[in-house]
């Protein structure tokens, strides 16, 4: 696996976002989405002071970025983990607060390059899609039983596919003849079940129906739903997090959350805003940041990227 293939995105401006909460010494910081160790061995290189914890839910990319973070020693600890499971995991290590935290929530590239994963829609491959592949069901389980109305409502809300109804029709009469196995005969399916016009616009057709299957496969927004509040909680005064998405189901939801965060909950009219009614959050990014050209020329993966910050300002008042 050469490293150089892999370009963690928007790293600088990841990394001077959370910076003024880690060059405190003692610092700790959580890389929510570890994958293969880009964001987090730049993260130990930057801040000499701060201890890494890192979560991810698949096998094999922490035995690969073990590896690449081994140098670190102890400054680096890695957990088997789904990142809705930080405050347990941070439970387990005691620690009560952490000063930084980071989610990249791509897929990491390694799941895409790797053939037999069944991510890609450019090779063929069994149609898994599990990040974490000792639990869960398969994307080919999830397209060989799922009723064709819940098929239809997951195209159309996890991938914002346009022609969802068609292409769950074909996929309904095609499963009937034989089960679906592999990605190419999906992706050879949804050629010929969409219209022309549709076909002339924003990349390889089947890309949305694999982004919603991959949603689907992994619950990442409902885990998403539960990770970024939970993540919020455990940021120190001070704390700062940062938050790369990829779609604008994702990038809503993290929004909603910082903007609640960052909003008074103080009844209108008050001439005095008490304490337990002020923000807990001051928002460090105008709305959502976006990788640069340079970037986008460099590194194809990063051009849907989303990037928001936010500073923890206040306690909870319980």
């Amino acid at each position: 696996m050469s490293k150089s293939r892999h370009v963690p995105v928007m790293l600088q401006r990841c990394l001077d976002l959370l910076a003024p909460a880690l060059e405190r010494p003692g610092a700790v910081v959580v890389d929510c989405t570890l994958g293969l160790g880009g964001h987090s061995e730049a993260l130990l290189s930057r801040f000499p002071e701060a201890r890494l914890v890192a979560l991810d839910r698949d096998k094999e990319a922490l035995r690969l970025s073990g590896e690449r973070l081994a140098p670190f020693g102890d400054r680096a600890t890695l957990v088997h983990a789904v990142y809705d499971e930080l405050p347990d995991v941070l439970g387990r290590l005691g620690i009560p607060r952490v000063q930084g935290i980071l989610f990249d929530l791509g897929v990491s590239s390694m799941q895409l390059d790797e053939a037999g994963r069944g991510f890609a829609y450019a090779q063929d491959a069994p149609l898994d899609m599990r990040m974490d592949q000792t639990a869960g069901v398969s994307a080919a389980e999830v397209l060989n039983t799922y009723p064709p109305g819940e098929l239809v409502r997951i195209l159309r809300a996890y991938g914002e596919e346009k022609q969802a109804k068609r292409i769950v029709a074909a996929i309904v009469r095609e499963r009937e003849k034989e089960p679906f196995t592999t990605s190419a005969r999906l992706v050879e399916l949804i050629r010929d079940a969409l219209p022309q016009a549709a076909k002339r616009t924003g990349g390889n057709p089947a890309k949305r129906t694999f982004q919603a299957l991959r949603i689907e496969v992994n619950g990442e927004l409902s885990v998403l739903e539960r990770a970024v509040p939970a993540a919020v909680k455990a940021l120190d005064v001070g704390g700062r997090i940062a938050v790369l998405s990829y779609h604008s189901l994702e990038d809503r939801l993290v929004k909603q959350v910082f903007a609640a965060g960052a909003a008074t909950t103080a009844p209108p009219g008050l001439p005095v805003v008490p304490e337990q009614y002020q923000p807990r959050l001051k928002l460090l990014t105008r709305g959502a940041e976006l990788p640069t050209e340079e970037e986008i020329a460099e590194n194809r993966r990063a051009a849907p990227a989303r990037l928001r910050g936010a500073e923890r300002i206040r306690e909870d008042v319980e």
